[in-house]
């Protein structure tokens, strides 16, 4: 039985559609290299340089090895890629292959309106379940079939600046919630910013309050809230994570976070004005790129005194509607075989989905993982990926109004729970 939600996709819009006008339907062949020859048309987040050009290695390896077959990549702002990608579904008008993420309430959406292919006959063919680990594959099996192919593990942890820890007297790595605030305390009196955040993309603060709930109503709590979107209005945690919540907007983060994005509040992180930042094991390539040496920065995991990692997987998909689920199975073959995988492991992620890969050596910052991936009893994940998309913007809205001050604390768990319950 296929995974269901009770909430369904927005209808599809037509101006929306309108938007998207010049992006070729899947089963369209005329931009091959001629009759006969097909054009695979593949969606994505826009690509860091480290990323686009890995990607871009792949694409082109296929090529020379499939001739007949190419490859047109389009990539989007994270925001517009999700826009675009529920725009299209139940259409001819998308992709053949798109990359997302595996949670319920992103990749789940679009396997329950039907534009998942599932690929099981292609597993069966490729011997797919012999390349990936059962953790790599249990985002994939978890709508009942095998809806897309992993892609990367992307674990979230703080990315921390030695030099500034030494500087307010931080000796040691919290270990605990409590040696957490700690420690920011210490950095603040040492007039350090600790943390740094971009509020106008509600995905990046929204981090923080994921943690905190983990932190203070526990693993198996937590996982129920997050899960059937219950007992938000009864329990004391969840007032609890927001006022805290409230305590590091108004005591830890950026000034002016709410004003900003991800990108300009990294580059806090990047240029020495704050010492920590949330962020995925991604964050390796773009330290580099941006000019620090991964010798000077250390990873330690969100002390929520679980044991468990924060963190998701990401994969690519085959469009239901396309006409060459044939060839786009054997991009996806070749792009995740170990041949390939070798090539470009450490772009998206420090280690690779493919059993056979071993970690990236190439920057400092990458061997810290494994150790963390092996030290984790479990793993939570994202909640816009456990939310449905209704149910994660009123999340991220009563987010915000406890940020600003608009919300109490103390009534934003009820205010939760209220929606959830209407819808």
């Amino acid at each position: 039985m296929r995974y269901t939600r009770s909430t369904a996709l927005a209808a599809t819009a037509a101006a929306a559609l309108m938007a998207l006008a010049g992006c070729s339907s899947s089963g369209d062949d005329s931009d091959g290299a001629g009759g006969g020859d097909v054009d695979l048309k593949v969606w994505m987040a826009t690509q860091e340089p480290t990323q686009k050009e890995a990607i871009d290695t792949v694409i082109a390896d296929f090529e020379a090895a499939n001739p007949g077959i190419t490859v047109t990549l389009e990539e989007r702002a994270v925001d517009s890629h999700k826009d675009a990608l529920r725009q299209v579904a139940g259409t001819d008008s998308g992709p053949d292959i798109y990359w997302y993420w595996e949670g319920p309430g992103l990749g789940g959406e679009l396997v329950e309106n039907g534009m998942s292919l599932d690929l099981t006959e292609y597993y069966d063919q490729y011997k797919w379940e012999d390349r990936f680990s059962d953790a790599a594959l249990a985002g994939i099996t978890q709508y009942g079939g095998f809806d897309g192919i992993p892609w990367t593990m992307q674990g979230e942890a703080i990315y921390y600046n030695k030099t500034l820890f030494e500087q307010a007297g931080i000796s040691e790595t919290p270990a605990t919630y409590e040696d957490l605030v700690a420690a920011a305390d210490k950095l603040v009196a040492a007039g350090i910013t600790p943390i740094q955040f971009g509020g106008t993309v509600n995905w990046h603060v929204m981090r923080l309050l994921d943690a905190l709930i983990e932190t203070k109503c526990g693993a198996d709590l937590a996982d129920t809230l997050n899960t059937t979107q219950a007992g938000w209005d009864t329990e004391e945690c969840v007032t609890e994570a927001f006022t805290e919540l409230k305590t590091w907007g108004d005591t830890y983060l950026n000034e002016g976070f709410m004003g900003i994005n991800n990108d300009d509040s990294s580059q806090l992180f990047y240029t020495g004005e704050a010492a920590m930042a949330f962020e995925g094991t991604w964050f390796d390539s773009n330290v580099a790129e941006n000019g620090m040496n991964p010798d000077e920065v250390g990873i330690f995991t969100f002390p929520t005194d679980t044991g468990r990692l924060y963190g998701f997987g990401e994969g690519f998909y085959v469009n239901a509607t396309t006409t060459h689920a044939d060839e786009a199975a054997k991009f996806l073959d070749f792009g995740t075989a170990t041949a390939s995988q070798e090539k470009v492991v450490g772009a998206w992620a420090a280690m690779s989905v493919n059993n056979e890969v071993d970690p990236s050596t190439d920057n400092a910052l990458h061997g810290l993982w494994p150790d963390i991936f092996n030290a984790a009893t479990g793993l939570y994940v994202n909640n816009d990926q456990n939310l449905s998309l209704d149910q994660t913007t009123e999340y991220w809205r009563i987010q915000n109004s406890v940020l600003t001050g608009d919300i109490a604390p103390a009534d934003a768990g009820a205010e939760f729970q209220k929606f959830v319950d209407a819808n």
